[in-house]
């Protein structure tokens, strides 16, 4: 049996010119170089997604000067959270399952910002739910349901974006900080430092839209005919999304890869699990890998939680190898396609999401919500989906 984990591990470094010739010290924030003392340095850092988010207030605190190339605004909302209470620690220690119930009212609304702000009642069970559920007088189509989030996602951007100007002192500065796509877009950040930090005299963004850094030299960034010289350089600039070396190593019964084989095929699962040809694979929180979430958390639970019963019938079965049918395959992908296809509008910007624009539809996360269940449980009532065999001598 091998487990594949499809969440990347490799930063993304590519497209900037010159990174070699920089004389200072530099390294990725996924493998941050502690020898480097960075007080009362000039610090350059590219990149202002989740991590940059984290990290630069922190760096704001002791470095003497502080670039922020940005290329992309994050949506940077209130964190507004709180810690347990002991009495909430008393009660639940009590409580057979608190844990799981807790999860999967987290998992319920961790599509929504509301979910990221808390939620406290609603996560401790105070209180059935945590908004007033709308009731329509006929069924929606998929294109109104969608519009009916882009509305709701604009109304948040605006407050978002006028949280921008009550913090941000200068102008010029606030108005580049402020994101102009849906959302849920970009990977929503949640900071109560972050954007005070920009009125410090000694935070410079730089804005690098719309194609981000591209030329770095012996001295440091430069930018639009500016260079900007540094004496340490961090990249915040993410990871390849939905691709990890381990799909290079694992070959099939034809002998390709797997990577080899969603590049001449595209990508091509069932539940995101299974690969049609690498029999025993599973694989977990990968391409198109559902589980009625897109909370990740729980998506690996619902993953763990179907390898342990597919365990179960192989033993059943007294099956030593399971792999999965053509058919059933080429279906779960095609209807992954018309899921990413669907709710586009929802990612109409470049992100990680998309590939950065340049992804297949349905070749990254799994889009279709609840309809993974639905593929699951039927897969698991006929098992039609399923290729058993014995042991091999």
């Amino acid at each position: 049996m091998v487990l594949a984990n499809g969440i990347l591990t490799t930063p993304k470094l590519a497209r900037i010119g010159g990174m070699e010739k920089f004389k200072g010290d530099s390294f990725h924030t996924s493998r941050w170089n502690y020898t480097v003392d960075l007080k009362d340095k000039t610090v350059g850092i590219i990149g202002t997604g989740a991590t940059a988010v984290q990290v630069v207030p922190e760096l704001a605190k002791i470095v003497k000067e502080l670039y922020v190339f940005q290329r992309t605004p994050s949506s940077i909302d209130v964190r507004d959270q709180r810690e347990t209470t002991e009495e909430e620690i008393n009660t639940w220690r009590k409580e057979p399952g608190w844990a799981k119930a807790r999860r999967a009212r987290f998992a319920r609304i961790s599509e929504g910002r509301t979910a990221l702000k808390a939620n406290d009642d609603y996560l401790a069970g105070k209180v059935d739910d945590f908004k007033v559920r709308k009731v329509y007088s006929k069924e929606l189509s998929p294109e109104q349901l969608t519009q009916k989030q882009l509305d709701t996602n604009y109304r948040i951007m605006e407050q978002i974006r006028a949280r921008v100007d009550a913090i941000v002192e200068d102008p010029e500065t606030a108005a580049a900080l402020k994101p102009y796509y849906p959302y849920g877009c970009k990977r929503p950040t949640f900071h109560d430092e972050y954007l005070p930090a920009f009125n410090k005299s000694h935070v410079k963004l730089v804005d690098t839209a719309p194609r981000g850094v591209s030329q770095i030299n012996e001295k440091g960034v430069v930018h639009d005919g500016t260079e900007y010289p540094l004496d340490v350089l961090i990249y915040a600039t993410g990871f390849q999304w939905m691709a990890t070396s381990t799909f290079n190593m694992i070959t099939g019964r034809d002998g390709i890869s797997l990577t080899e084989k969603w590049q001449s095929q595209g990508t091509k699962t069932f539940l995101g699990l299974h690969s049609n040809g690498f029999p025993n694979l599973f694989i977990i929180s990968g391409p198109q890998g559902g589980g009625g979430s897109f909370n990740f958390t729980n998506a690996i639970e619902e993953h763990g939680d179907y390898v342990v019963w597919m365990l179960s019938t192989m033993r059943e079965r007294d099956a030593g190898i399971v792999d999965v049918r053509k058919e059933p395959e080429k279906k779960y992908a095609e209807h992954c396609r018309i899921a990413d296809i669907n709710s586009a509008p929802l990612r109409d910007c470049i992100s990680y999401y998309n590939g950065h624009g340049d992804a297949e539809p349905g070749s990254l996360a799994y889009y279709g919500g609840g309809h993974w269940h639905k593929f699951r449980i039927a897969a698991q009532e006929t098992l039609d989906p399923y290729i058993f065999e014995p042991v091999r001598d």
